[in-house]
């Protein structure tokens, strides 16, 4: 199975690409989709939208995991979080993938063992999971992070632990 992992945001998408199984995966891809603060609102919303599709495009992903909506404390950043998530959500669906998502504390759980640990955590987790050369930036590692725990919701030991679900 080969998963696209999306870790949305309105000037930082990280995504993933990981191929495998829960026992044995390996990272393809990633990166973060970086979109300039002097370009407006709905421009970097049509840049995440094709960021997304062309890694679709490029890697034939079998699935899509995302992260779920979190708690922020900010109206602004709640709006602008869902609405880089939509776009994201939307290029998936215009090439009819099977979309689930991860709350962000399950994903922590599954990947570093604590649902409160920090992005250096999960980011030097990630590295050490993978084998990678070096430790991925902030939103890719969160990225890769979606997709481990992915894979570990298909293992039935971790499963119910995850609580995967399709949207």
């Amino acid at each position: 199975m080969r998963v696209l992992s999306i870790d949305p945001a309105i000037r930082n998408t990280g995504y993933a690409v990981i191929d495998g199984d829960h026992r044995n995966f390996k990272a393809l891809a990633y990166d973060v989709i970086s979109i300039p603060q002097r370009l407006p609102q709905s421009h970097a919303l049509a840049a995440v939208r094709t960021g997304i599709a062309n890694q679709i495009k490029k890697w034939q992903p079998d699935e899509i995991a995302v992260e779920g909506i979190i708690y922020v404390q900010s109206h602004r950043t709640a709006i602008s979080m869902g609405a880089a998530r939509a776009a994201a959500l939307i290029a998936a669906a215009d090439y009819s993938l099977p979309i689930y998502e991860y709350a962000p504390r399950k994903v922590k759980q599954a990947v570093v063992g604590k649902g409160a640990a920090d992005k250096a955590q999960v980011a030097f987790m990630v590295r050490a999971l993978l084998g990678l050369p070096e430790t991925p930036p902030s939103d890719a590692a969160d990225a890769l992070a979606i997709a481990l725990a992915h894979f570990y919701a298909s293992d039935p030991l971790k499963a119910k632990a995850l609580e995967r679900k399709a949207i």
